[in-house]
């Protein structure tokens, strides 16, 4: 009977996971402004919860945190994009001399390199060339397409952005009642366990998307900030591009160092200030790896390197922008449960080798003939 039970349930789950990805799969085109508001409201839902525990109404210190939010982002567009848009301008304009520049550098250096090998050496290096030359197409096609597909998704996201405010402030409202509403209905028999698990996703999530959002700002800024210091050319977008992608680990440190070692080479043509460049982006990573990593993030989220890339890789290979917005809640669940079922199976019998123990039912004292019949078993025998 235990064992239907438990066939049950697992049965009930995994039906619903299936068609929880299937809902996703199907509507994945329209969900953007759902996910990007349910992403700002968790957001902001302890700033909310704070200025409600100081007397504030939820209706008003929704509205209160949500207009700080918007005005603040709308300020960071309207003094970022001119320049942004200017230095983006620059870039397209210098990008042909760059790449002849890079070309002319590297077929140098490859011709240097090709002299002083042996012939058998270069007839070699010949052959492999011609074999993965057909592969560098196909990726160089695969990267355009994908360019022009996240293009796309973004411009999807421009023009939804008057819906992701009003998901935003409805489901920031309603974030506590809906929390109560959901908890209500978890199953009884499981509901400790599930409540547990569900903090512990909360616990990773709070420590990894809003301490790695920190950082993400703080290192755009510093990095920006320093190389227009130093009069590197784009530096403001370089810097805040790098920012940005070091929401995946090492990503934007090791972007934002070839592309501003790039242009330095290109553009000065002095070793003192191509080093500085080099020695603040070494800074850049000194100071997010040993002071804002450790304070804002901590190291006990349980979301290693790898499995961040892989899951944001993944989720937009499979659903676009929207699954960049889903990887890391999706990661830290998937993680979360992992964790679970590897604690359940070091203490179960699969992992020790014990059976586990077999209550033996005890027999009937009446019936063993040790209680005279008509007495209780429970008690006292009589005295002689």
């Amino acid at each position: 009977m235990a064992e239907t039970h438990v066939g049950r349930q697992i049965r009930f789950w995994l039906i619903g996971l299936a068609l929880g990805v299937a809902f996703i799969w199907l509507l994945r085109g329209m969900l953007l402004p759902f996910v990007a508001g349910m992403a700002i409201a968790y957001l902001l839902d302890p700033v909310a919860d704070r200025l409600e525990g100081f007397g504030m109404p939820r209706l008003a210190a929704t509205c209160v945190v949500l207009l700080v939010f918007i005005i603040v982002v709308g300020l960071g567009i309207l003094l970022l994009v001119p320049l942004i848009q200017q230095q983006v301008g620059q870039l397209i304009e210098s990008l042909p001399a760059i790449i002849t520049w890079a070309r002319d550098e590297t077929m140098q250096r490859v011709r240097s390199l090709i002299a002083a090998l042996p012939p058998d050496d270069i007839e070699r290096l010949r052959g492999a060339a011609s074999e993965y030359a057909g592969t560098l197409v196909g990726w160089g096609a695969d990267f355009i397409k994908n360019l022009f597909t996240g293009g796309a998704a973004l411009f999807g996201l421009i023009s939804l952005l008057f819906i992701t405010p009003v998901v935003a402030f409805y489901l920031l409202r309603d974030w506590d009642r809906m929390v109560a509403t959901l908890d209500g209905w978890l199953p009884r028999e499981y509901a400790g366990v599930i409540r547990e698990q569900l903090r512990a996703v909360d616990r990773t999530l709070a420590g990894f998307v809003r301490g790695q959002a920190t950082v993400c700002l703080a290192l755009g800024a510093f990095y920006a900030l320093t190389m227009t210091a130093v009069g590197l050319n784009f530096g403001l977008v370089i810097g805040l591009i790098a920012g940005i992608l070091s929401f995946i680990p090492y990503v934007g440190t090791v972007v934002g160092f070839g592309a501003s070692v790039g242009v330095a080479l290109f553009q000065f043509h002095d070793v003192w200030r191509e080093g500085l460049v080099v020695a603040l982006y070494v800074l850049g990573h000194l100071l997010e790896g040993y002071v804002l990593t450790p304070k804002l993030v901590g190291d006990k989220v349980g979301l290693h390197p790898v499995w961040v890339m892989f899951a944001l890789l993944a989720g937009g290979s499979l659903f676009g922008f929207t699954g960049v917005l889903l990887a890391v809640p999706v990661a830290a669940i998937i993680g979360v449960l992992v964790r679970f079922a590897l604690r359940q199976y070091l203490a179960s019998s699969y992992y020790t080798g014990v059976p586990p123990e077999v209550e033996v039912p005890r027999a009937d004292p009446a019936q063993e003939g040790l209680v005279p019949p008509g007495m209780d078993a429970g008690a006292s025998p009589p005295v002689p």
